[in-house]
């Protein structure tokens, strides 16, 4: 049962089964494991997150919820395949990411992860151990032993065809996939499901191998997505990659899981922003999408329904067009839980758009797995790339799929604001943020743009920004977009413009899949205009990052240099 107030759990479950024991290690601070876990030794590589440098591999892991990245399920189950997983891993509130690739770990790989949610005392408790071990339904600690109830899927209400799909009417993977919604839906403690009308896949970066086996795996068994499905960025530029310098084998690799997707049925989209497609979802639209920026989007900005479904349940609900009815998928499960108050700096001007992801940023921080309502924004007039770089940043502090802006965002004015707690979010705030997120050098070797992919407006800008300029000799500048933009800034005669000016403007991938040689190996200076990036680069190229606006990137790249300095007007 889930606290109706603050998302904990009020008894003790065990979600995933299994035996164990292992060393506790206690993360206060949600993780997101993609970008945050290196999937192949458990290290925690997350350098903005307190327990930077500790190991999960062989731990009780635990921490009250996961954060960020849909794709942690997918590094989970990588660690899993190497031996390198958890023991076990221990929250203190419902939680979808992990617990799906847990899923996926013991029914599809055989090699289960044990998930347990824990009452708050009893979560405690283990926190205090040294050592804990899982037998028998029970977590034995040195003086106390807790029992653990099994999910139950009985109270959930399926339809004629749900019942159809778990039979096996419909095929064997499409059973598969509905006995695992079904196990997500129990455990999300959802009374039915509800149908989606359109999917968008995320789990197509070859970060590890588990990706592409579990995709050629699903191929190979027949399965086709049964609702208009959109794919997010992948690891390679899919027509080009043979010219771009990469070890054949990856570009290979990398092809062949964009390539099982394509015979699924999904559309060959490959753009991490799918909210920018001339065929957007509607307000009150009810979706299966994953990628934790694009379902942030779509929630708080588009103002569509979609829990922040997992890696590989956004495939399986794709095969059904059907997904757990809870969270999200009500107005109820929509509802602010906090309110954040932010002071705008008086001499911020709306041209340094570093504002949005900085406010992004650290909304998240204040609310890591609850629904915000920002409010102090009223006056402003957000740019549609402005609210994307808040959504994205918000998504790598916080685990919640949406938040609201307050008179910014469709569903804000319908926010009861009353009693809710409050946290402030002041200049001083901001220009804290500003530092942890400039911690690279400033020598900048690398500037990178489009995370999530760039709109036409943004290559419009850095086009007008550079003017008649060019880049200097020693500093790199790529854009990564989705094909459909880099076909309008063709036509526009951008693109050109831009190539003129030194500037590579990238399809497919994005700068969550790129690798070297595409990120140059000699780069150590990184300058980006995307919170998101600029927290989780160093995990992702052992590189810290600078982060600033468009205006600031295009002037790195063309001097070479970007002072260690914040903007004027957060020190005025």
């Amino acid at each position: 049962m889930r606290n109706k107030h603050d998302g904990s759990i009020e008894k003790n479950q065990l979600i995933v089964e299994g035996s164990a024991s292992g060393k506790v290690l206690v993360c206060e601070e949600g993780l997101s494991f993609w970008g945050g876990v290196d999937p192949h030794t458990g290290a925690i590589i997350d350098a903005h997150h307190p327990n930077h440098g500790d190991s999960v591999s062989g731990k009780c892991l635990l921490m009250p919820t996961s954060r960020g990245s849909c794709s942690g399920s997918g590094v989970l189950l990588q660690l899993a395949l190497n031996e390198r997983a958890p023991a076990m891993i221990i929250f203190n509130e419902l939680e979808q990411v992990l617990t799906l690739g847990s899923i996926v770990c013991d029914r599809i790989f055989g090699v289960p992860v044990p998930i347990i949610c824990l009452s708050r005392q009893n979560y405690y408790a283990v926190a205090r151990e040294k050592l804990v071990e899982l037998h028998d339904h029970q977590l034995v600690l040195a003086n106390q032993t807790i029992g653990l109830d099994l999910i139950s899927k009985d109270l959930l209400v399926l339809s004629e065809n749900d019942h159809a799909y778990l039979k096996g009417d419909h095929g064997d993977v499409a059973k598969a996939a509905m006995e695992t919604i079904c196990v997500m839906a129990a455990v999300e403690n959802a009374s039915s499901l509800i149908d989606v009308d359109r999917g968008h896949i995320d789990g197509c970066i070859l970060a590890h191998d588990a990706n592409l086996i579990f995709a050629e795996r699903m191929a190979e068994l027949g399965a086709k997505v049964i609702i208009p499905t959109t794919i997010n960025a992948i690891s390679v530029d899919r027509e080009n990659w043979q010219n771009s310098g990469l070890d054949e084998d990856f570009g290979k690799r990398a092809s062949r899981l964009a390539d099982a997707y394509i015979e699924m049925g999904v559309k060959p989209t490959f753009t991490c922003a799918p909210y920018l497609l001339a065929d957007k979802p509607q307000l009150g639209e009810n979706i299966g999408w994953s990628e934790s920026n694009a379902v942030i989007f779509a929630n708080t900005v588009l103002g569509a329904r979609t829990q922040k479904h997992p890696d590989y349940l956004d495939l399986f609900i794709a095969i059904t067009g059907r997904a757990p009815s809870v969270g999200m998928y009500s107005t109820l499960g929509r509802k602010a839980r906090v309110k954040i108050e932010v002071t705008i700096p008086q001499k911020w001007s709306s041209d340094d758009e570093v504002l949005w992801p900085l406010i992004g940023w650290l909304a998240g921080k204040l609310s890591p797995d609850s629904v915000p309502l920002i409010t102090g924004l009223e006056s402003l007039s957000p740019t549609i790339d402005d609210l994307k770089s808040l959504c994205a940043a918000f998504g790598t502090t916080s685990g919640a799929p949406m938040l609201h802006i307050l008179g910014q965002t469709p569903e804000s004015s319908t926010q009861n604001a009353e009693r809710l707690p409050i946290y402030l979010i002041n200049p001083e705030n901001l220009k804290d943020a500003w530092f942890e997120l400039n911690r690279g050098l400033e020598k900048i070797d690398l500037v990178a743009v489009g995370s999530p992919h760039a709109s036409i407006e943004e290559i419009r800008k850095i086009s007008a920004l550079f003017a008649d300029r060019r880049r200097h000799v020693q500093t790199q500048m790529k854009i990564t977009a989705a094909r459909h933009t880099i076909q309008r800034a063709e036509a526009e005669g951008i693109a050109k413009k831009l190539e003129d000016a030194g500037v590579q403007i990238m399809p497919d991938l994005c700068w969550c899949s790129i690798v070297e040689p595409i990120f140059p190996p000699e780069a150590k200076g990184l300058m980006t205009n995307s919170g998101k990036y600029a927290h989780y680069a160093y995990g992702l190229s052992n590189r810290h990052s600078r982060l600033g606006s468009l205006r600031d990137c295009v002037d790195a790249a063309i001097s070479g240099f970007a002072a260690h300095e914040p903007p004027a007007w957060l020190v005025a």
